[in-house]
C-alpha cells in the first residue's frame, strides 16, 4: 500500500535527523528523482517537514535574541513556501500517473487532494515521534508519562485511519470513483503585489 511506503520514509528522515538533532545540517536525499520520483518528493517532504518543526521549537524561546527570531521567522516563512511547493509537486506526480482514467459518470471529488492527505501524515510522524520521546523521558513525571503515552495511542490510531484514507482515495482515484482536481496555493502575504506592506514598501 501507498501509505506504508510513505510512513516507512518519514520514519526513516526523521531518525536521520535526529542523528544531528541540527536544523543548519547538510540534507541528503536518498532517492533519485530520476527513477524513484515518488520516493524522492516524500524523502523531501519529510525533511522540510522536519526542519521546520524544530525551527518552531526554537522560536518559542522565551529568550531568544529578537534579531534572530526575525531571521528564524524569515526561515519559517521560506520553509513553509517550500512545504507547499512540495504537495504541490506530489499531486502532480497523481495526476501524470492517473492522467489515463476516465472518471464514471458518477464520480465524486475528495475534500483534499492526495498530497494534502499526504502532508498531514508527514506532520503525524513527527508528532508520534515526539510523543513517543515524551512518554519515555525519564526525567518527567509518572503523570506526564502516562499522560502521553495515552496521547501517543491517540495519534497511531489517527496514523492508521489516515493511512487508510489516503490508500482507498488513490484506489478509488485509479478506478474512476474519485477524481482529482488541484488548485494551485495562492498564498498572499509573501507577493509583493497582494501584500499591501510588502507593496507599499516599493
Amino acid at each position: 500500500m501507498f501509505s506504508d511506503k510513505a510512513n516507512t520514509i518519514f520514519q526513516d528522515v526523521i531518525l536521520t535527523y535526529h542523528k544531528l538533532n541540527n536544523v543548519g545540517q547538510p540534507f541528503t536525499n536518498l532517492y533519485d528523482k530520476d527513477k524513484q520520483l515518488i520516493e524522492h518528493l516524500l524523502y523531501r517532504k519529510s525533511w522540510i517537514d522536519t526542519v521546520q518543526w524544530h525551527y518552531e521549537d526554537i522560536i518559542r524561546d522565551p529568550q531568544i535574541d529578537p534579531d534572530a527570531a526575525l531571521k528564524l521567522k524569515r526561515q519559517i516563512d521560506a520553509s513553509n513556501q517550500d512545504r507547499t511547493d512540495m504537495v504541490e509537486y506530489i499531486d502532480s506526480y497523481f495526476l501524470e500517473k492517473y492522467k489515463d482514467v476516465t472518471p464514471k459518470p458518477d464520480a465524486t471529488i475528495n475534500t483534499e487532494s492526495p498530497a494534502w492527505g499526504i502532508d498531514r501524515l508527514s506532520i503525524l510522524a513527527l508528532k508520534i515521534y515526539h510523543m513517543n520521546d515524551e512518554a519515555i523521558r525519564e526525567d518527567a513525571s509518572d503523570a506526564h508519562r502516562t499522560a502521553c503515552k495515552t496521547k501517543l495511542d491517540i495519534l497511531l490510531e489517527q496514523r492508521k485511519d489516515l493511512s487508510t484514507a489516503i490508500d482507498t482515495l488513490l484506489e478509488d482515484i485509479g478506478k474512476g470513483d474519485k477524481y482529482m482536481k488541484v488548485y494551485k496555493q495562492m498564498k498572499m502575504y509573501n507577493d509583493d503585489e497582494l501584500n499591501p506592506v510588502l507593496r507599499s514598501g516599493k
